[in-house]
């Protein structure tokens, strides 16, 4: 069986993954387009799924399953794999470490001013009136209650925020004090001091935030977007922060990526921009290879136990 990665792989996970399954063929390509010539005789194809393409689907003539090395699929060409029946999985959860701490890490410089007091620093200002604030205590509301929503519900709780998870279903989850379906998000805004998106990019979520949001929000509130850019308009957001809707944006997320140097969100002091790195991790690709792994094995063994399997009707 040949196993085909288009993605670049360090020699050491090359021959780890040899030693493990010697019985099996793997060709390691750096890109898809050194990867395209073996396509039609792969099986398995292990990619982080931004280079694939209707026209390779049609070319993969033996391709089974696709091991998506990240937990997006809005690149994928969904209707494709659904009518050829291709088994496709991703490395949903490996994230959730990294991007739950960038959150508290995000959250704490600004409710302690770190902008300001690192200007100051480069101004050799001392300035005692900084006005900080405290993060305990506050409600934190997350959109997207999955593995990452519930890592950054988890580690909020050591400083004592109240925890409140919306999902599309809405169902109890664990380190969250409440859960919603996305039908209650409007009431829940009034009472809310944090919202954290951590959204995937569907036909459902798509520009799921309006300037209404931002409306109901407290004028205190902090909004964190690292789902994808596509939830909110770069315009809404940009309205919601000068019109002191809401007090602070962290954004590492956009619609156009990377972000335009003349975008005007640059110039606003109450906006932290980030270039989409919060599930940025030295430990990535050792995580989305033992998800590979597992599910290899379940594959060898013609079992249907697969993790993190995806709907291809719903695209997660």
């Amino acid at each position: 069986m040949t196993i085909l990665f288009s993605t670049k792989l360090s020699a050491k996970h090359q021959k780890k993954l040899m030693q493990d399954y010697p019985e099996q063929s793997f060709v390691f390509c750096d890109n898809m387009k050194e990867a395209s010539a073996v396509l039609p005789e792969a099986e398995v194809l292990a990619t982080y799924g931004g280079d694939l393409t209707d026209d390779l689907i049609e070319k993969a003539v033996n391709l089974k399953w696709i091991m998506v090395l990240s937990a997006g699929m809005d690149q994928m060409p969904l209707t494709s794999l659904k009518n050829r029946n291709i088994l496709v999985t991703n490395a949903r959860g490996i994230h959730k470490t990294p991007m739950s701490e960038y959150v508290i890490a995000l959250l704490l410089q600004v409710y302690r001013q770190t902008k300001t007091l690192l200007h100051n620093e480069t101004n050799h200002y001392w300035d005692k009136s900084v006005r900080m604030q405290e993060l305990t205590g506050k409600t934190m509301l997350i959109a997207g209650a999955g593995a990452i929503g519930q890592e950054v519900a988890r580690l909020a709780k050591a400083f004592r925020m109240k925890t409140i998870g919306v999902s599309r279903s809405g169902r109890p989850v664990e380190h969250f004090d409440e859960n919603y379906s996305t039908a209650a998000f409007d009431r829940l805004l009034p009472e809310i001091d944090i919202v954290v998106s951590v959204l995937p990019s569907t036909a459902e979520t798509t520009y799921f935030y309006t300037y209404d949001h931002f409306q109901k929000l407290p004028d205190h509130a902090v909004f964190l977007n690292m789902g994808r850019g596509d939830a909110v308009k770069t315009d809404v957001v940009l309205k919601a922060i000068r019109q002191g809707e809401i007090a602070h944006a962290i954004l590492d997320v956009f619609e156009t990526e990377p972000l335009p140097e003349d975008s005007p969100l640059w110039q606003e002091e109450n906006i932290t921009i980030t270039p989409h790195i919060s599930g940025v991790s030295p430990e990535y690709v050792t995580r989305a290879l033992e998800i590979f792994t597992r599910n290899l094995d379940t594959y060898l063994q013609d079992s249907t136990d697969y993790m993190n399997q995806i709907d291809l009707a719903r695209g997660y």
